[in-house]
Formats: structure tokens, C-alpha cells, sequence
């Protein structure tokens, strides 16, 4: 039996449509909606595909500030949210946006500032006292004024400082932007800012900053992992978000966490509650 190559041409697609379709079909994937430094980090370059290659599935990030994080998971855009501002998830979670937090990580925050230091804080533990001497001073600040989990730590610590702060004020400037661009109008300005510990070590054009203020207990920095509430959003994922969940908080995620680390230092601390 003979083909015309016209006909040859058409039996070689439908065959390669026959297989093509269920490798297709199969092809599982979540929408993460995720503060900028678990992406700018590096930490999710190092643990995705290692889920991946477990479970099969795809997980497409979203990087921005934990506020706007959390608003694609009000809206229903996003399978997981991971972000890193405990009060605010609490409250994702009490307006039905999600039904449980789940405890994930740590690390900390840490302040920086120019080697020559004008404020005066190098070497201080005290995170308030830090920002009432760089008030007082008029030393140039940047903040990330962008609703993410840092901009909303930060502004706890200047209301806890006694210092009302807004971008009327010449020496505080608001970025609204994320964690490493930040950074580096902080370098160009040889500014003060404040940053989770894991993207300082992860960043390059540091200039003349230098970690000025650490290790007061107010700096502690946690990070939660939510599944947005198939009940409100039916076109969530449940079943692949929740395999992504479970994974983080088991005892070999944990370990993948652990492992993460930059120039021989480890930049998140797992503490899932078991």
C-alpha cells in the first residue's frame, strides 16, 4: 500500500498529536506569589527544582512585595502565597483569603549603612536606638516604601523609635522597590536601609555599606506559607499547592532549606512546627 506524501504528512502529525497529548495533559504547575527576597535571594533558584524533579510540578513565581503578594492572593491570582509579614498573613487568613498559616523559616533583618557611619550606631544592638540616632542626625535613609514584609518591619521600628517618618522629610526616601534595587540606591547614596540578611549576603554592589546594627531580638524575621482558599477561588490548585506546602514544612524540604547557602553561610533557618 501506497501514500500520497500529502497523506503520509497527516497520519505522521495525527500520530504525533496521538503522543504528544498526554505528555501535555500531565504537565502540573502553581502560581506562587512571593516576596522578592526568597527570589532574590537565590533561595528559590536552589529548592524549586529539586521539588520539581520530586513531584512533578512547576512552580511559576511571582516576585514583589509581601503587600502586593498577599493582594494577588486576595484576588485569587496566585495557588500559594510566601511571604514574610506575620500580622498581615494573620489577618489573610481571618478574612477567609486562606484557612491556615503555616510556619516555615527564618532568618533576620539587619541595618546598613556607610562605613563612615555619621549617625554613629556601628556595634549597637538596639535596633530603635539605631533609628532615633539617624533621625536625629538627618543621615540620608532609604526605605523600600512598598508594603512588603521589610517596609512594614521597618516602619514598626521608627513608631516604636517615637519618630514619624514620610517622604516630606529630605534625608528618608522612599524607593517602591524591591529589596535589591533598593540596595542599590542605598550604595549610590551611601545611605542607611534595612534588609533581610539574606539579600545583603546575595548582593554584589555594595560599595561602601557595611552591617552596622544586628542581632537585637526585634530583627527576627519569619516567613509563612499559605494555600489561598479553594473554597473562595475554585480555580486554585489545591492539591498541587498543598503538595508544595507539605513539602516545605517536611523534614526533607526543611533540610533542602537548611542547606541554601551563600560564601559558606546559610541564609534561611527552617522552623516549621511539626
Amino acid at each position: 500500500m501506497t501514500f500520497s506524501p500529502n497523506r503520509l504528512f497527516a497520519i505522521v502529525l495525527a500520530s504525533v498529536s496521538l503522543f504528544s497529548t498526554p505528555t501535555f495533559a500531565q504537565e502540573k504547575s502553581i502560581v506562587v506569589s512571593s516576596t522578592t527576597s526568597t527570589e532574590q535571594s537565590g533561595l528559590f533558584g536552589f529548592i524549586l527544582p529539586i521539588f520539581k524533579m520530586k513531584t512533578g510540578i512547576d512552580v511559576k513565581v511571582v516576585a514583589v512585595g509581601t503587600g502586593q503578594a498577599l493582594d494577588i492572593g486576595r484576588r485569587g491570582d496566585a495557588d500559594v502565597v510566601f511571604v514574610h509579614d506575620k500580622p498581615a498573613e494573620e489577618k489573610f487568613v481571618s478574612e477567609g483569603f486562606a484557612t491556615q498559616r503555616n510556619e516555615v523559616m527564618y532568618n533576620d533583618f539587619v541595618l546598613i549603612g556607610p562605613k563612615s557611619d555619621p549617625a554613629k550606631i556601628a556595634g549597637g544592638k538596639d535596633i530603635q536606638v539605631a533609628f532615633q540616632k539617624i533621625a536625629s542626625s538627618s543621615a540620608p535613609f532609604v526605605s523600600r516604601g512598598d508594603k512588603s514584609g521589610t517596609h512594614a518591619a521597618e516602619l514598626r521600628y521608627w513608631k516604636a523609635a517615637g519618630i514619624e517618618v514620610s517622604p516630606s522629610k529630605t534625608w528618608y526616601k522612599e524607593t517602591g522597590s524591591g529589596m535589591g534595587p533598593a540596595l542599590n540606591t542605598a550604595s549610590a547614596m551611601n545611605g542607611y536601609i534595612l534588609s533581610d540578611r539574606a539579600t545583603w549576603l546575595t548582593f554584589k554592589n555594595r560599595g561602601d555599606l557595611v552591617i552596622l546594627v544586628q542581632g537585637d531580638p526585634k530583627l527576627f524575621n519569619q516567613y509563612g506559607v499559605m494555600l489561598v482558599n479553594p473554597a473562595k477561588y475554585p480555580n486554585v490548585k489545591k492539591v498541587e499547592g498543598q503538595a508544595f506546602i507539605d513539602w516545605l514544612v517536611s523534614k526533607n524540604g526543611q533540610d533542602v532549606i537548611a542547606s541554601y547557602q551563600v560564601g559558606g553561610e546559610q541564609l534561611f533557618f527552617p522552623n516549621a512546627k511539626k
